[in-house]
């Protein structure tokens, strides 16, 4: 299919930037400059990264629930990913009885594979462009509704064409701000078992003091399985159900690396918004992120409070706490990154480029696009600020959420008769059950008082909620503990006896249903306006990229599949930090892992097998040829969030790393690429398989993979020499 000219310029300018900046999506790899990879390293052909009709690299990769990235590493549908990307499934998986966040879990046969419910993997099948298609029916003088009608309508088409009944998933997604359109056909696997995780000792060693920092000692991997019918075929959670045989599964090198070494990842990068204008940055770090900051901040406060008192409470909050957590350092070291490294002032200058070019004769419809995104921002910038205020509240306060998913559920089987509500009666019950689980009510009274309090505080009333605003914060408690939705007791009394003037004169419900209704008025009071700025945006790019045909441009980051290539690296070495005895700083080692240990520390410990195996020096095949035992290092990749888990792929195809995290001087990295200091964090694949071999005992998990060797690979010792230092606990 021939590319409209925006691809053009995109393509010619490939060469003459950085290789280690860019997403690039896997079908354009041979119209991109493969000789330009292949000088760096690469042996594999473009047809061995992306294939439609044979294996490839791209049958390996899989979105990891939607939100994470994940490997298959053997013929039996083995899955590697991040310990924090299982981090959910694990804490499910866990009762205070049997702590596998804190103890690990290891299934030492594979009956003892443990189902991860609601968790799915996601396989590309194939892509395809459907920007000429999309594009000959659209134009500028469109209404911006008409332009939706348009494109939902292609999109239905796009997918009734491509989904052979529901077989396949079909999604259709827009780059370079609606300029271009590329569909993507799936196929989705929900029967998915936690087949191994390290102790969070291990797993999440370093906790939020190291999260973003370098240099990391950390083994933030996890292990599953992907199960299949016995044709092959997705299919829901089943006994009977055989691992999957993937078209393509990754060989694991155990032979390192140096820096300079050729390095690919391929995985799900989330969202990036590397064409945000200066304006756009500016509202960004001075009010959107410290309102997200400092909502994120307290929600921590509250969760962790509770969490410290109660083991149930720790397990059931222990994701969200990672995650708010995360985001909450991720958003502090954005407004940091963007500040040092002057990026407002980086993009004042390519917008100078735009506005000089837009001036010229024939461009008139670009003049002016810049003005209108600087007023956008004047516009809504309250209004910004009040929307990350509100998502906060709004994620956190499981009150909120669970009267209003719950509350729909209630109120249409208290519109059933008799039959209808027995018809319903164990769905109700079952979500009852799964909706008290992971709720504390002391927690959730305070979290919905605070988080209300904050709101009322921080937020212009001309913007705010007016149901959040008109609230008694004081009293919020007390009205929580008197609401259908406080407990489980009081959710299945009104099981028993359904009202529905009860339920509509429950206070939880009308505040949930008064937030919805607030935030669809919000919508719909600046539709004009973010219609506009859509436009604007889609101009601005489309223009930029004419002005400056030299350049590269390659699309943001939108949870599709992307590769994006590199080298190992290094960073310089900082006065402020320990590196314990590493001066070529790319990689760390277990010495500085058991250097950096407190007994008891929440963020430090270890586990004792760890030190007494250090100690020995009992690294087996996975020490390095130069004697060490690597833990972590850096690549220049290019990532961003949902990458977590992705494989780092040596120039043959084999796995060398899994990546978990990017660098505190470079966290402005969604929104500019910082070529000097943008690096990405990774596990060492030696460290994964010495932590499963050496410390678990789970020797059957790495008998089924393929592994690389070479003449400098350290032999294969077997069994570990410990004996007095009883092995991680087994699955009992």
């Amino acid at each position: 299919m021939k590319r409209i000219f925006l691809l053009f310029t995109f393509l010619l300018g490939f060469a003459q930037m950085r290789a280690d900046e860019g997403m690039w999506l896997l079908m354009l790899i041979k119209r991109l400059n493969g000789v330009d990879m292949q000088k760096q390293g690469l042996k594999l052909t473009p047809e061995e990264i992306y294939s439609v009709n044979n294996s490839s690299l791209k049958d390996a990769i899989v979105s990891f629930g939607g939100f994470c990235t994940g490997e298959i590493v053997s013929d039996k549908g083995l899955i590697f990913t991040n310990h924090h990307c299982g981090y959910g499934a694990i804490a499910a998986a866990s009762t205070p009885e049997k702590d596998y966040l804190k103890n690990g879990f290891w299934a030492m046969n594979q009956k003892d594979e443990f189902n991860s419910k609601d968790l799915y993997v996601r396989f590309l099948v194939r892509m395809d462009d459907a920007t000429q298609r999309i594009n000959s029916k659209l134009n500028e003088n469109m209404s911006p509704a008409d332009r939706k009608a348009v494109i939902d309508a292609e999109t239905k088409a796009i997918q009734a064409e491509n989904s052979e009944n529901g077989k396949y998933t079909v999604v259709v997604k827009d780059f370079f701000n609606g300029n271009e359109f590329y569909y993507f056909v799936y196929q989705d696997y929900k029967d998915i078992r936690l087949v191994g995780a390290p102790p969070s000792a291990l797993g999440k060693f370093g906790g939020d003091t190291d999260n973003w920092e370098w240099p990391r000692h950390t083994a933030d991997f996890t292990v599953f399985r992907v199960y299949a019918d016995a044709a092959g075929n997705p299919a829901e959670f089943k006994p009977t159900n055989v691992p999957l045989k993937p078209k393509h599964y990754l060989p694991v090198s155990l032979k390192g690396y140096k820096p300079g070494d050729f390095s690919m990842i391929l995985g799900y990068p989330g969202r990036t918004n590397r064409y945000l204008t200066s304006y756009g940055i500016d509202q960004m770090v001075n009010k959107d992120y410290p309102a997200w900051v400092e909502a994120s901040r307290l929600a921590m406060d509250v969760m962790k409070k509770y969490m410290d008192k109660d083991k149930t409470t720790q397990l059931a909050y222990a994701s969200q706490y990672a995650s708010v957590a995360n985001y909450w350092k991720n958003r502090q070291g954005t407004i940091d990154a963007v500040k040092n490294n002057g990026t407002i002032a980086d993009k004042e200058a390519i917008e100078k480029i735009y506005r000089d070019w837009s001036v010229q004769p024939n461009n008139e419809s670009y003049d002016g696009v810049l003005e209108g995104i600087k007023a956008y921002y004047k516009q809504v910038s309250d209004r910004n600020v009040e929307k990350n205020y509100a998502s906060i509240l709004t994620r956190n306060t499981k009150y909120i959420s669970l009267s209003y998913q719950l509350g729909s559920l209630l109120d249409a089987y208290a519109l059933q008769d008799m039959k209808g509500r027995l018809a319903m009666k164990p769905k109700v019950e079952e979500a009852i059950k799964t909706a008290y689980e992971s709720i504390n009510t002391d927690l959730e009274s305070e979290m919905i008082t605070s988080m209300v309090k904050l709101y009322q505080s921080k937020v212009n009333p001309d913007v705010a909620s007016k149901t959040i605003m008109d609230l008694d914060a004081n009293n919020l408690a007390k009205m929580a503990a008197s609401s259908i939705f406080a407990n489980k007791t009081s959710a299945t009394n009104f099981m028993m006896n359904p009202d529905r003037l009860k339920l509509d004169a429950d206070p939880l419900s009308k505040i949930a249903k008064g937030i919805i209704a607030d935030q669809k008025y919000s919508a719909e009071r600046f539709v004009k306006v973010d219609d506009n700025f859509a436009k604007n945006n889609r101009l601005f790019l489309g223009g930029l990229m004419k002005a400056m045909p030299e350049k590269k441009f390659y699309p943001d980051a939108n949870s599709t599949m992307r590769l994006t290539y590199g080298s190992i690296d290094t960073l310089p070495i900082r006065d402020d930090r320990n590196y314990f005895g590493v001066t070529d700083n790319y990689y760390t080692t277990m010495e500085g892992l058991v250097g950096k240990y407190k007994a008891g520390d929440e963020e430090f410990d270890l586990p004792q097998r760890v030190i007494a195996l250090h100690n020995m020096k009992d690294y087996g095949q996975y020490a390095d040829k130069a004697g060490y035992m690597p833990v972590n290092f850096l690549s220049n990749n290019d990532i961003t969030g949902g990458n977590s888990g992705s494989p780092v792929i040596d120039g043959e195809g084999n796995l060398i790393g899994i990546a978990f995290d990017g660098n505190s001087e470079a966290l402005s990295g969604d929104i500019v690429f910082e070529d000097k200091w943008q690096k990405t964090i990774n596990v060492d694949i030696r460290f994964v398989l010495w932590t499963i071999d050496k410390y678990a005992g789970a020797r059957r998990i790495v008998d089924e993979l393929k592994l690389v060797r070479d003449e400098n690979t350290p032999a294969d010792t077997g069994k570990s020499k410990l004996k007095n230092v009883a092995p991680a606990k087994k699955k009992k």
